[in-house]
């Protein structure tokens, strides 16, 4: 079992302005390791929400903050030569579903070219561990609970497609080039600072401003929800346990190169229907719903198998719904009450 905070490392948090990037960097700083922050501020939403997370990381002691795009390889790669980082931790992404149906081109350019000027930054100054974000999107509407080798070759939309490719493109550079690389399947992550774009965010919105709110699937759909405390956590500790060869015979180690794939999700799928009945019982509103048909490139159900997980790292058990659900709206209370 590993530590959450062994050695102090330095570390590259690439989306460090980001939602995940953002509580990731955080704990790494409050437990005493070195941040190296990279973040382009692109406006795929509200960049004064990125802007925010950023000033509560440069207030904080060894942050160091970059700001450009992972297209630029020249500038990604003097940066990584240049700070030497013990360990990367690459969250920078276009995200989101529907998003990525609108403008695909962003999703190649900044998920695949990105990651890949990365990993070419990686082989000339190689850290300790590389860890890199990838979706439970690459499972598609498959059977469930999903597990690390259950088929991931069919997405359903750009968005879960690149994070496929980058999963592919990453493994062949762990295996010709020795990279040890974990790369790390989120399920819906929901909490403070959360994404605009998500449905926790706004679902709150519109019970707060009396409007109604759109509920996809018909609300047949259901979630593995997972909450970023927990997330985080296991971000973190997974840092300590790089893979290597001989495969650990992990279902998630690949059996020719150091390289893993880890479900991080609570486990625990819930309704989209009761997911609503949490917001309405923390807000105290009743919501007007809307219901509609599914959307394209969407999923009716995920479900994580988080075996692997528990086997690597000290994780669990995940924060309850309604617990985080009072968390996240706690925050948006005090971040949007006077607005």
């Amino acid at each position: 079992m590993s530590s959450e905070n062994p050695l102090r490392w330095r570390v590259l948090v690439t989306g460090s302005a980001g939602f995940v990037g953002f509580h990731v960097a955080r704990r790494l700083l409050e437990t005493g390791h070195g941040v190296i922050g990279l973040d382009a501020f692109t406006p795929c939403y509200d960049v004064e929400l990125k802007r925010a997370r950023s000033v509560i990381l440069e207030g904080m002691s060894g942050f160091v903050p970059h700001e450009f795009i992972l297209e630029d390889e020249r500038r990604l790669t003097d940066l990584v030569a240049d700070a030497r980082p013990d360990i990367i931790i690459h969250l920078a992404a276009q995200a989101g579903v529907r998003h990525s149906l609108e403008e695909p081109r962003a999703f190649i350019g900044s998920n695949v070219l990105g990651t890949f000027n990365l990993l070419e930054a990686c082989r000339v100054a190689p850290p300790q561990h590389l860890l890199i974000a990838s979706t439970s999107s690459v499972y598609g509407d498959g059977h469930i609970p999903f597990i690390e080798t259950s088929e991931s070759s069919l997405p359903l939309s750009p968005y879960a497609a690149t994070k496929k490719a980058t999963e592919v493109i990453a493994h062949s550079y762990a295996h010709v080039y020795g990279l040890p690389i974990t790369a790390f399947r989120f399920f819906t992550v929901y909490g403070p600072w959360g994404r605009p774009d998500m449905a926790l965010f706004k679902f709150t919105a519109a019970l707060l401003e009396d409007r109604e709110i759109e509920v996809f699937g018909d609300g047949q759909m259901s979630r593995d929800f997972t909450y970023i405390d927990d997330l985080v956590s296991a971000v973190v500790r997974l840092i300590s346990v790089p893979p290597s060869l001989p495969a650990d015979g992990g279902g998630g180690a690949s059996p020719v190169a150091p390289f893993r794939v880890v479900n991080i999700g609570a486990g625990q799928p819930v309704e989209l229907e009761r997911f609503i009945d949490a917001i309405e019982d923390a807000l105290g509103r009743k919501a007007r719903r809307k219901y509609l048909p599914m959307q394209a490139g969407e999923a009716r159900r995920t479900y994580a198998d988080n075996a692997e997980l528990r086997k690597l790292v000290a994780w669990g058990p995940p924060t309850p719904l309604a617990e985080g659900v009072r968390g996240f709206i706690d925050w948006y209370r005090s971040r949007y009450a006077s607005r």
